[in-house]
């Protein structure tokens, strides 16, 4: 599938699978995902989350704690980057102290997202441990991190973007790769 505006690389039908897959592995490696949180990094991340979470409540037949975590103010090239609004960090009502969080973004790159989202979880508790789920792993990574869990890895050129588009913000569910302009 091709069009003007880029090359379609996961359509809708894909991206329920990978989340699908993602939910059952999950699950595998907690043991039932009982002491799990996942906290989505905005903006698609925390819809990632909040599906990831119905996905395996629909699985294990219980609830599963969804937040999310602005990064923003942790960022290193916040300087170099237009100033944008901050987000809102949500915390699930049982908090993050001794939980096992999962960490959900929408495309890992550089590795630098990551970081800023571990300093701004470290600013609302010690969680027992910190995990991390992505959709999309495009590599050229900058910093020493890796994704436990990956939907998809796409290799990709760095003179390459990769779109992640979901309903909640898109209208369309679909992974798009562009050539950077």
């Amino acid at each position: 599938m091709t069009h003007t505006q880029g090359r379609v690389v996961l359509d809708s039908a894909d991206i329920s699978r990978a989340l699908t897959r993602l939910a059952h592995e999950i699950i595998e490696r907690t043991q039932g995902a009982q002491n799990v949180t996942l906290m989505g990094i905005p903006t698609r991340g925390v819809a990632l989350a909040n599906r990831l979470a119905q996905r395996i409540s629909e699985i294990q037949g219980s609830p599963v704690e969804v937040g999310a975590i602005d990064v923003t103010m942790y960022r290193d090239d916040l300087r170099m980057q237009p100033a944008r609004a901050l987000l809102p960090t949500v915390l699930p009502d049982a908090g993050i102290e001794g939980r096992l969080v999962i960490l959900v973004d929408d495309v890992l790159y550089s590795g630098r997202t990551i970081r800023a989202a571990l300093d701004a979880l470290s600013e609302h508790g010690r969680p027992q441990a910190v995990q991390l789920a992505v959709l999309v792993d495009r590599g050229h990574r900058e910093l020493p991190i890796r994704a436990d869990y990956v939907g998809k890895n796409l290799p990709t050129a760095k003179t390459e973007s990769v779109q992640v588009q979901l309903s909640e913000h898109d209208e369309i569910d679909q992974i798009v790769i562009r050539q950077a302009s």
